[in-house]
């Protein structure tokens, strides 16, 4: 007997699972490794701001004002004369966390809602998802909108009020996986056992729907960088001295023509971020995907 065979027996003996097999697959994705590594250094980035910004964030030389890249400024200055690099180092704590942490409010919303809707049934669930497809005809966007005229521009009410208008399409993809694993036999055993709807849900239907839940995590954290972007061009997102891409973006654009590095590099900062962040996503579904896999 080979040493090739003797391998398989091993590995066939030794098991594998879901998510390892996730693993290897997502492995083989390159675009998606490089999304994965590009979205945790920036992670590192923001974290580490504080530490390695080369300037404070609101530290202003108005003699200087709008200078070019240079070795004292690696990415110029504003008109401020403010360092660039440590603007998008900072702007970028900003837009990651309105990425994360709306999102993370929009899946606690959606997930809890489309659990409940697809185990309990009936006409809780007809009730619950007509809700949903009301809000869908919302213009959301004039509803964050109003929201930031009417509370003022609180940091934290953004971050609530992304996440707000974002948890719907997780509310009816959580209600599909739910219904298609209610009918499974490890449900039916929990029941039996006398377990609470409750604990069914969280103990045994969630960790079972987790792969469309991380897929749609990934499609959803650019999205909503994307909004929060959106807002700060319009004025009603983030507003100094805190800064975000978005806010930079919108700075840069009314003196594009003057001073072209102003819009280019936070514009930058923002498009290879979300573009980790779809590369990563896709990998992610590719890799979850058992019925496309060919391993």
């Amino acid at each position: 007997m080979n040493t090739s065979v003797l391998t398989d027996i091993a590995s066939a003996e030794e098991g594998t699972s879901l998510w390892k097999d996730a693993w290897l697959r997502l492995r083989k994705n390159r675009l998606a490794i490089v999304g994965l590594c590009v979205l945790l250094v920036c992670i590192v980035l923001a974290l580490l701001t504080p530490l390695i910004a080369p300037y404070a964030y609101d530290a202003q030389d108005l003699d200087l004002g709008a200078t070019p890249p240079s070795a004292a400024h690696w990415l110029g200055t504003d008109i401020f004369g403010r360092d660039m690099l440590t603007q998008i180092l900072y702007g970028g704590r900003i837009s990651l966390a309105v990425g994360f942490i709306a999102t993370s409010v929009a899946l606690l919303i959606g997930i809890t809602w489309g659990a409940i809707a697809g185990y309990v049934g009936g006409r809780v669930d007809a009730v619950m998802m007509r809700l949903v497809d009301i809000l869908y005809a919302l213009p959301f966007m004039i509803f964050i909108i109003l929201l930031m005229v009417v509370f003022g521009r609180n940091l934290l009410l953004l971050f609530l009020a992304i996440g707000a208008v974002e948890w719907l399409t997780m509310a009816r993809i959580m209600r599909g996986q739910v219904q298609s694993l209610r009918q499974q036999e490890f449900v039916e055993a929990a029941i039996s056992l006398g377990l609470s709807p409750g604990t069914i849900i969280r103990r045994h239907l969630i960790p079972n729907a987790l792969g469309p839940i991380i897929v749609y995590t990934t499609l959803t954290i650019p999205s909503v960088m994307l909004l929060e972007a959106f807002l700060s061009f319009l004025g009603l997102g983030v507003q100094p001295p805190q800064t975000s891409w978005g806010l930079l973006i919108s700075y840069g654009a009314e003196t594009m023509e003057e001073y072209p590095w102003l819009l280019i590099f936070p514009g930058l900062a923002l498009t290879i971020t979300l573009f980790s962040l779809n590369f990563l996503g896709d990998g992610l579904r590719d890799a979850l995907d058992v019925r496309g896999s060919k391993d």
